[in-house]
């Protein structure tokens, strides 16, 4: 079984992030860079995969050059090479999503594994528009994958509890947090990912319309926690709630 998985880079989630003073962006000056969780999630279900199944876990992602350390990051943990789509402009979900189809196209993978959002943007996106743009059946906030000889039974979290269904391959699934722990790069794992195959591409080179459909005009930090008072009955709270919150 061949499963590809998108990942993403994104700043380390203990780092202090700064809005830039004209709001464009953030400030990227000494900030570590990770793999986004959900995505290491997303690689260790493949591997976990592929050691049940055998077969092959390859590694995708859109960015700059230097997004290549992410990448042998997820060769060390385990995947068999990976592919760079090389490209200076910030796209966004649905380009992407494009992207992903048309490698996807290329590669021919029986299943698609990707984090269910990035913790930059929380768009929670480009699962769902990868899954529509190959016309596959998709599983989104896996929290439980098993694979058969003829298809895969997902359980996905949803407000009202769990959800159990059934589809066969190729498919789309995007992980949840409870889907498993993922694993640490050994030293052996490292001095491997440095032998792996790691392929770049030009995002210009794949036909694909990259034309933004979204567009952010600014970023803004939120406003500083205010501290709490308290309320002396229940009468008062019910009050503020009415005049001052206005959500009753």
């Amino acid at each position: 079984m061949k499963i590809l998985v998108p990942i993403k880079r994104v700043p380390d989630p203990a780092t202090t992030i700064r809005v830039l003073s004209d709001g464009s962006g953030i400030a990227t000056d000494n900030v570590k860079w990770v793999i986004n969780p959900f995505c290491e999630i997303a690689i260790e279900e493949a591997l976990r995969i592929k050691e049940k199944q055998t077969g092959e876990v390859v590694l995708i992602s859109v960015g700059q050059s230097t997004w290549q350390e992410q990448l042998r990051t997820g060769l060390a943990m385990g995947a068999d090479r990976a592919i760079l789509v090389k490209t200076d402009a910030a796209l966004d979900s649905l380009a992407i999503a494009r992207i992903i189809a048309k490698i996807a196209g290329d590669e021919k993978p029986e299943l698609i594994i990707l984090g269910k959002q990035a913790i930059d943007d929380d768009a929670n996106q480009v699962g769902q528009m990868v899954a529509e743009v190959l016309g596959w059946p998709q599983a989104t906030f896996a929290s439980k994958v098993d694979i058969t000889a003829d298809k895969i039974s997902v359980v996905r979290e949803v407000d009202g509890g769990l959800e159990t269904i059934a589809f066969k391959m190729p498919a789309v699934i995007t992980s949840d947090l409870r889907l498993n722990e993922p694993r640490y790069a050994s030293l052996p794992g490292i001095m491997k990912a440095r032998k792996k195959e790691l392929k770049e591409i030009a995002a210009d080179s794949l036909g694909v319309d990259l034309a933004p459909k979204l567009k952010i005009k600014t970023l803004a930090a939120p406003p500083k926690r205010q501290g709490g008072r308290k309320i002396a009955s229940a009468q008062e709270m019910v009050s503020l709630l009415h005049t001052e919150a206005k959500v009753i």
